[in-house]
C-alpha cells in the first residue's frame, strides 16, 4: 500500500518505537508486519506516570473502560510518543518527560465492535503532588501498584507490574 509522507512519518516511528519496546504483548509485532501490507487502524498511545519511588501509576476513570492510564487514539500525521503526551496532558495536565524507551506494545481493540489495532505503552516519572485535573466526567487519580483496579483490559496491572519490576531491576533505563 503506498501511503502519503503525512501518514508514513507516524507509522515509521510506530514500527520504530514497537521494535524498541522493552515489552511486547499480544505478539504485537507479528500483528504489526502483517497489518503494514493493507490500511493500518489508528494507532492506540498511552502513558505509564509511574511515582518516583515506582509504587503508584496515575489512571483515569473512562467512562466505559474503568481504571485505565492515561492514553487514547494517535491523531492522523501525529506520531505515536506526540499522541501519548497530548493524551497525557488532556487527561490530567501533567506533561512529564517520557523515558527514551517505549515501555510496551501490545495490541487490543479500544471499544467492542472495532477493530484490533496496535497500542504502544510509554513510560514517564511523575510528581505525586502535582494536581491532577482530569477532563469532565474522567476523575484521574494516583493508584498504588499492588492494589487491582477494575478495567475492561484486566491484564493491565500485572503488565505494568512487570515493567515497574524492570525497571526496579535496572534492567530498563529511566
Amino acid at each position: 500500500m503506498i501511503r502519503s509522507p503525512f501518514e508514513q512519518r507516524p507509522l515509521d516511528a510506530a514500527v520504530a518505537d514497537a521494535g524498541t519496546a522493552l515489552l511486547e504483548f499480544d505478539r504485537a509485532r507479528v500483528w504489526l508486519r502483517a497489518a503494514l501490507v493493507g490500511a493500518v487502524e489508528p494507532l492506540g498511545a498511552e502513558v505509564w506516570v509511574l511515582d518516583p519511588a515506582l509504587e503508584q501509576i496515575v489512571l483515569v476513570r473512562h467512562p466505559w473502560r474503568g481504571l485505565v492510564p492515561p492514553g487514547g487514539k494517535v491523531e492522523p500525521g501525529e506520531c505515536p510518543r506526540d499522541g501519548a503526551a497530548r493524551e497525557l496532558a488532556e487527561e490530567t495536565g501533567l506533561r512529564p518527560r517520557l523515558l527514551e524507551q517505549p515501555a510496551a506494545v501490545a495490541v487490543r481493540s479500544f471499544q467492542p465492535g472495532s477493530p484490533v489495532t496496535m497500542s504502544l505503552s510509554y513510560a514517564a516519572i511523575g510528581d505525586p503532588e502535582q494536581p491532577l485535573v482530569g477532563e469532565p466526567g474522567q476523575p484521574a487519580t494516583w493508584m498504588r501498584l499492588d492494589q487491582g483496579w477494575d478495567s475492561c483490559f484486566p491484564d493491565d496491572a500485572v503488565r505494568i507490574r512487570q515493567y515497574v519490576n524492570l525497571l526496579r531491576s535496572g534492567s530498563a533505563a529511566w
